[in-house]
């Protein structure tokens, strides 16, 4: 569905986020005598009125009734497909799109790199973005990470990196590459089932001409065996890492602790960059150097720095348990106090106990809605370190900094969503870098979104 399909038609935008945001402000370009309609939340309202005055503002969620009265609803990626009064309304005749299906059915010659992964999908993008242009290739990086795309609509670029949630997969066109960096539980509350999560993450594999998957990953390498033309990262034959080093097969490529984003999943992040710029034919040997000047994500493992005698990591993205366990590995020897819990989704917890049991951090802080049921599974299973139970960051940095020796990490790697207690993971670990003693704007902002890189007029 493009633009054009839209004119004259019944039309509505649903959620008014940034995605929302340029929605609207997309159509006004395109078609600017539309008349549209906006369901957003209450204490929206005003904002919105403000931000286009023509908008017809309606507070609240709709109904299958309400719905039922458009033909087309463009929805922010946030709101289920399966909620049933959308489910309800698709049936008797309104279509649903989003901006990301819109961008792509106005883009049907882009040249893209979609990537996608339960953990490791922002990072692979922006480092997949940043060796490209290190070739000198004109890159856009969007999508998920940040950035709309309608935010860049009409603008042109010889190569798109575009993340993708599992929200939007589905809605993506025919694209050059789909990357799948991992494959875990994550999102049951939008999906409905993990088996539908997996479905909904893997429908990039049916729009990428070319697929390349996590070969570390035995599950997901058997979801996509059936794939015409799949290729593998991770794995000794290809972009893997060994001793200390990013390798291409046998060939020391990079030394790992020059990659300022730590651990080795962010080595592996890196190994997926690679592969994904040889597999369109490009140079990855010759762009791997430029690793050394990526500047890791906010909130993804961010290394803030230290204040007062303690170190202190912003890992606030981590939403899922076995998150929070790769970015302790990725700590591995320091003495570390992790902070977890939030939004309880109901996740299985019991890798992150047992591998508590096993090699214990120096202490655990339980905190948010979930924070009681991981505390009490950790004392089952008498792990053998402080475990505390707070309840919120605030009281959580408080009993880190009381229980952390002198030159320890503080990390913030809560294996839960943010929204029992913030908008989202961007404003948790904002909040984390301020109770630290940071300055709020040091600890946000991603370096490389939108279009850079040389012009080829």
């Amino acid at each position: 569905m493009r633009f054009a399909d839209l004119a004259r038609r019944r039309v509505a935008i649903w959620g008014f986020g940034r995605e929302g945001h340029a929605v609207i402000k997309a159509l006004r370009v395109r078609l600017p005598a539309q008349s549209l309609t906006l369901f957003c939340g209450a204490a929206e309202v005003e904002a919105a009125r403000a931000f286009d005055a023509a908008l017809e503002v309606v507070a609240g969620e709709p109904d299958a009734a309400t719905l039922g009265r458009f033909d087309v609803v463009v929805k922010s990626p946030g709101i289920s497909a399966y909620k049933p009064a959308l489910l309800a309304a698709q049936a008797q005749g309104t279509r649903f799109t989003s901006g990301t299906a819109l961008w792509f059915a106005e883009n049907p010659q882009a040249r893209v790199i979609a990537v996608t992964g339960t953990k490791g999908k922002s990072t692979t993008s922006a480092l997949l973005a940043h060796v490209a242009r290190a070739l000198g290739v004109r890159t856009a990086l969007a999508g998920n990470i940040g950035l709309p795309l309608l935010e860049l609509l009409d603008q042109r670029a010889e190569l798109w990196v575009i993340e993708l949630s599992s929200f939007q997969t589905g809605e993506a066109g025919a694209l050059e590459l789909g990357v799948v960096t991992s494959l875990y539980e994550e999102h049951l509350d939008w999906h409905g089932s993990r088996e539908r999560y997996v479905a909904d993450k893997l429908k990039l594999a049916d729009a990428a001409r070319t697929l390349l998957v996590n070969g570390q990953q035995p599950g997901l390498l058997e979801r996509t065996a059936a794939h015409p033309h799949r290729l593998v990262f991770g794995t000794p034959e290809g972009w893997h890492v060994r001793d200390g080093f990013i390798r291409r097969g046998v060939r020391e490529v990079f030394l790992i602790e020059q990659l300022a984003a730590p651990g080795l999943h962010n080595a592996l992040n890196a190994c997926a960059a690679l592969a994904a710029l040889e597999a369109i034919g490009m140079d990855a040997l010759a762009a791997a150097p430029v690793l050394a000047s990526f500047r890791p994500l906010p909130h993804r493992l961010q290394p803030l720095g230290e204040r007062d005698g303690w170190y202190w990591v912003n890992d606030s993205i981590s939403t899922t348990p076995l998150a929070t366990l790769a970015a302790l590995e990725s700590l591995h020897g320091r003495t570390v106090t992790v902070l977890v819990g939030g939004h309880d989704r109901g996740l299985d917890w019991t890798p992150f106990v047992e591998a508590m049991r096993a090699t214990p951090a120096h202490a655990i802080v339980c905190m948010g809605a979930n924070g009681a049921r991981i505390e009490a599974a950790l004392r089952v299973a008498g792990v053998a370190c402080p475990v505390l139970l707070v309840s919120d960051l605030a009281n959580a940095v408080e009993a880190a900094r009381a229980r952390t020796p002198e030159h320890g990490v503080i990390l913030l790697s809560p294996g839960a969503p943010s929204f029992d207690q913030f908008k989202d993971y961007a404003e948790r670990g904002r909040r984390f870098g301020v109770l630290a003693g940071f300055d709020a704007a040091g600890v946000s902002g991603i370096d490389g979104l939108g279009i850079e890189g040389a012009r080829h007029d």
